[in-house]
């Protein structure tokens, strides 16, 4: 993809459910995270569910539909059942990670670093188990590369001791990174999920990303996940 394209939904293989990874061309939708007006390319008459996402491992979910007008919830992971509900993250250099299966169940997980350590993925796929999900297919967007991401000390010796050696990278210049995609995928397998859209370009060297940790950028890309009516 390159700068100026409008990112469009995507199937998350078989499962029958939609994922959409926004792009700075299509806007700062950190408003639409707060309780502001959804895009118009949702369903219509779809409930949006957020969270106040707090960089950990919980689950909230929403099989029975959650009004919108209620407070977004502390967490950082959605799971719903059927087509009432769009469920919705947003990151600046965290991965979000989409999941589907043909039990009707998805979710929407925002994972940064610490939420990769503390199980935030498995607890969403463990969630999804829980309602009957037993074939789940995971797509993941953009985030910051181990090029952009200089990581040190314990958490990234504690992610390497829980997910291997391949969470550590290296940035431009050497220094020791995470890997934050690299993790995310290892927890994906490691929770019998199977990576179907694997989008996990850097976000800090993306034109057509919003990224906190190389531009300072307060603005937000958005991960929408639904499962289409009918």
């Amino acid at each position: 993809m390159t700068a100026g394209d409008t990112a469009t939904p995507r199937a998350l293989g078989g499962s029958g459910a939609v994922a959409w990874w926004t792009t700075r061309s299509d806007g700062d939708l950190r408003a639409v995270g707060l309780g502001g007006t959804p895009p118009p390319a949702l369903p219509p008459r779809a409930r949006l569910q957020r969270l106040r996402q707090v960089h950990g491992a919980a689950v909230v979910v929403v099989d029975a539909g959650v009004p919108e007008e209620d407070p977004a919830p502390d967490g950082d992971a959605l799971v719903g059942r059927g087509s009432g509900d769009v469920l919705a993250v947003f990151t600046a250099d965290c991965a979000s990670v989409a999941l589907g299966s043909t039990a009707g169940v998805q979710a929407a997980v925002h994972v940064g670093w610490r939420g990769l350590l503390a199980g935030v993925v498995e607890a969403a796929i463990s969630a999804m188990a829980a309602m009957g999900a037993d074939d789940v297919e995971a797509g993941l967007g953009p985030c910051i590369g181990p090029c952009c991401y200089e990581f040190t000390g314990g958490p990234l010796d504690q992610m390497a001791e829980r997910y291997g050696e391949e969470v550590r990278g290296r940035t431009r210049t050497g220094t020791p990174a995470l890997d934050l995609a690299a993790g995310v995928r290892l927890a994906l397998s490691g929770a019998g999920a199977r990576l179907v859209v694997d989008d996990a370009r850097c976000t800090g060297c993306s034109a057509d990303a919003w990224s906190h940790r190389v531009r300072g950028d307060d603005a937000r890309q958005a991960l929408f996940v639904w499962r289409p009516a009918g």
